[in-house]
């Protein structure tokens, strides 16, 4: 009796699947994704992949994933450590050799000293800046982005139901936000402010005296601020990359991402800190508990040997990138392309040439007649229209025949 209950309880759910297929069952997703397009990088990347095809040679410009290889003493000790069968069950938490590694790291490359309780690993900056929202937001708080900046500083805070509000970033005030001018009752609401410097994408940096005044006005409107520091090793013509806790009493109000992908180009590992105020910290803790069990062990251990190991290959990077912002930026200048030098972070920041528009449109017939493909500034919210960026992401020379080809293109008036 009971196997032919079963049978025709199996019988029934595939005479309902069938009807439901029959009808076009209809599949209804959060309100929320309603708000998300595909992401910029796919859609060019699936564009690429079609001039390829076709046998065009595509100068790649558009993705910030570093072209060079990790040092070989961080694979070497991911390499090691993979070979032990112990660590490949759950991490749970930080390696204290971890932890102790980026206190080291930013006692000797900030000078700034750091409690273990105000350190903690999250799964890439990305993630990092997507979640922490969630432990900070209530629905209707409200988050400070920055108009341009990277898309997931708006993004996390979406996702946590808090209201983004943007500041307004331009080329009069190099790209600094004017404090003294959000209004008192955006100021009443706002949770929290996040702030980049350099800035992807406008390649802009912050004087300390900045930081100086966004430390004191955080504290006056009690606001967080939340700082990705990503890009302060890659910084030009001897400006000083630094971490926002080089200025007193910024760990009352801050916390800070450092990320390990462009430093040390180690991308694909995905790990990155939050380090600074201890409350801030274990609220965070907390939430990442319950959907997270730890980062890969040999990835922990490679990431002690990048931030314990030498700097020089570092340095070397940096000087590299530098060139190859000199190729671009100074080589579109000599074909009539007016564009800054990029102060700092892998990339490069332009106006798209008199005559055009478009700046999506632009970077599609740029493609089409020139084979270089960048990003539209436009991907970077509305103060982005107009522009493009640029990925250091090129040998020189390779880039010198990237100039050469926009310059064949005729796009750009001599």
């Amino acid at each position: 009796m009971k196997n032919k209950q079963k049978e025709l309880c199996s019988i029934q759910n595939i005479k309902l699947y069938r009807e439901r297929k029959k009808d076009g069952m209809e599949l209804k997703f959060a309100e929320r994704m309603k708000d998300y397009e595909e992401g910029i990088f796919q859609l060019l990347n699936e564009k690429k992949k079609e001039k390829e095809a076709a046998g065009q040679k595509v100068y790649n410009l558009s993705v910030g994933t570093p072209d060079f290889k990790p040092a070989p003493h961080i694979m070497e000790a991911v390499t090691k450590a993979a070979q032990n069968p112990d660590n490949y069950k759950y991490a749970l938490a930080d390696l204290p050799e971890l932890i102790e590694a980026v206190q080291k790291r930013y006692e000797k490359r900030y000078h700034v000293e750091l409690e273990k309780e105000e350190i903690m690993s999250v799964y890439g900056s990305q993630e990092g800046i997507a979640h922490i929202c969630l432990s900070l937001c209530s629905e209707g708080d409200i988050v400070l982005v920055p108009n341009p900046g990277y898309p997931i500083f708006g993004i996390g805070p979406s996702l946590a139901g808090a209201e983004v509000v943007t500041y307004d970033l331009t080329e009069e005030n190099h790209y600094l936000p004017k404090l003294d001018e959000i209004e008192e009752n955006i100021l009443e609401k706002t949770k929290c402010m996040i702030v980049s410097y350099p800035l992807n994408p406008v390649c802009k940096t912050a004087p300390q005296e900045f930081y100086e005044k966004l430390i004191m006005w955080a504290k006056k409107n009690n606001i967080i601020i939340i700082h990705d520091n990503a890009y302060s090793d890659i910084i030009y013509d001897g400006r000083i990359g630094n971490s926002i806790f080089r200025i007193p009493g910024a760990k009352e109000v801050a916390v800070e991402f450092y990320s390990l992908s462009k430093s040390y180009n180690y991308t694909g590992a995905r790990v990155s800190f939050l380090v600074g105020n201890q409350e801030i910290i274990n609220n965070f803790k907390k939430l990442r508990s319950q959907i997270d069990y730890g980062t890969f062990l040999p990835v922990q251990y490679g990431a002690v040997a990048a931030l314990t190991g030498p700097d020089e290959s570092v340095r070397k990077q940096c000087e590299e990138y530098q060139k190859r912002r000199d190729a671009l930026c100074g080589g579109l200048r000599k074909i009539g392309w007016q564009i800054e030098d990029s102060e700092g972070t892998m990339f490069a920041w332009a106006k798209i040439p008199d005559g055009y528009e478009d700046d999506v449109a632009f970077v599609m017939e740029l493609l089409d007649k020139s084979g270089v493909l960048c990003t539209p500034g436009s991907s970077f919210g509305s103060l982005g229209k107009g522009h493009v960026r640029f990925a250091l992401t090129l040998p020189v020379e390779v880039i010198r025949e990237a100039i050469e080809a926009v310059k064949k293109s005729g796009m750009i008036a001599q």
